[in-house]
């Protein structure tokens, strides 16, 4: 009875937060498509602009827009920190003293990102490696934005579920709270992620991490699709954030490698005359694997988001509210989808990381060694 309770609280949780993620979507659909209409007149709804300012980062967190009696647009946004550095100094302010078209110390928000009024550049890291920007000539942006924000509260969200569990565990060895629901999780991740990939004897290491990894990227994931404040951004679908967390992957999975993994790749046990072509692919093996973990989680987290408001997007394309009877259940089915898939890329990438590092702590010649005296001992034992 408590399992078939269980199913259908479960089953009304995840109807109803995909029911708030489609009305968001089409909100944001509405929104864009009647600012459209109203600057451009009867140009073509533009749904690629659209999509590209829900799923990308902004200095503010947009929460509604409401019209006053003569159709004026009155936008209501929760204001973020500015901190901005350039030649004449920092400048510490926040977003809403920019927003609307104001200026504040030559900088405005234009389409949710800082501007400066003056044409100087925004400091770009590639930019600036590759020659093509001087430090002197742009100004570095280090503003507390949307995705920024969202991470932080992601992260107080976990210490509070973690530490309180911690402190319950104190106490008694029975889950209590948000214990009983996290525990299998933990339990998952330990049994059929760590210990299979990473051996019984080492997985206590790297378990701190991986449960990390696990939990954040599904955490922020159902963050993301919640439709109002705090929650709607696109974190996981930022490609910074799924890049830092491959390269946390890539570091970890260097320094622990043993002198096994390292033989593999600079002596691979393949005839002389192939080093030089399996050497260079044995390296390149090395970042390859990091950038599939970043890739894969930023494309399938922001393919979702682009699916439903793309959906959502053929009502207004079409200018027809007939269509809704179609992309409405649709948006709503995908969204549902999502709902899996945000457990489902936690899973995959907590998996995968797992499997390299596990790769690279192998003790190949020691394991062999144990199976040449386990077989020695037994043809003993049968003569």
């Amino acid at each position: 009875m408590n399992r078939k309770v269980s199913s259908l609280f479960f089953a009304f949780l995840f109807v109803f937060m995909s029911s708030f993620a489609a009305a968001q979507h089409e909100t944001e659909g509405e929104k864009v498509a009647e600012k459209v209409e109203h600057a451009e007149g009867d140009k073509p709804f533009n749904a690629t602009k659209m999509i590209m300012e829900h799923i990308g980062d902004s200095n503010e967190w947009h929460l509604w827009t409401t019209k006053d009696e003569n159709g004026e647009e009155h936008h209501t946004s929760f204001p973020l920190p500015v901190i901005i550095k350039d030649n004449a100094g920092w400048h510490t302010f926040l977003s809403r003293d920019i927003a609307h078209g104001h200026e504040h110390d030559g900088y405005t928000l234009h389409e949710g990102q800082v501007v400066s009024t003056k044409g100087i550049q925004k400091a770009t890291l590639f930019a600036l490696i590759g020659g093509k920007q001087k430090s002197s000539d742009v100004f570095f942006d280090m503003s507390i934005t949307k995705n920024a924000a969202s991470m932080l509260l992601s992260v107080i969200f976990m210490m509070a579920v973690f530490i309180g569990m911690a402190r319950n565990y104190k106490k008694s060895q029975l889950p209590k709270g948000a214990g009983k629901l996290l525990e299998p999780v933990i339990v998952f991740i330990r049994d059929e992620v760590a210990i299979p990939n990473i051996g019984s004897v080492k997985y206590k290491r790297f378990m701190p991490y991986l449960l990390t990894a696990f939990f954040f990227i599904w955490f922020n994931n159902l963050f993301g699709l919640i439709p109002f404040f705090p929650g709607g951004s696109n974190l996981t679908g930022n490609i910074a954030i799924t890049s830092v967390l491959a390269i946390i992957t890539l570091l970890i999975t260097v320094f622990s490698a043993n002198k096994d993994y390292w033989k593999h790749i600079f002596m691979p046990p393949v005839p002389l005359l192939l080093y030089p072509i399996m050497i260079p692919i044995e390296i390149i093996g090395i970042f390859t694997k990091p950038f599939a973990l970043m890739m894969r989680l930023f494309a399938n987290i922001t393919a979702g988001h682009i699916m439903i408001l793309a959906i959502i997007s053929l009502i207004f394309i079409f200018k027809s509210p007939f269509l809704g009877f179609a992309s409405v259940p649709l948006a709503l089915f995908v969204s549902v989808l999502e709902l899996l898939v945000a457990a489902l890329q936690a899973y995959i990438f907590t998996v995968l990381s797992a499997l390299f590092i596990g790769i690279a702590v192998a003790e190949h010649d020691h394991d062999h060694a144990h199976n040449d005296d386990d077989s020695v001992g037994h043809d003993t034992m049968v003569a």
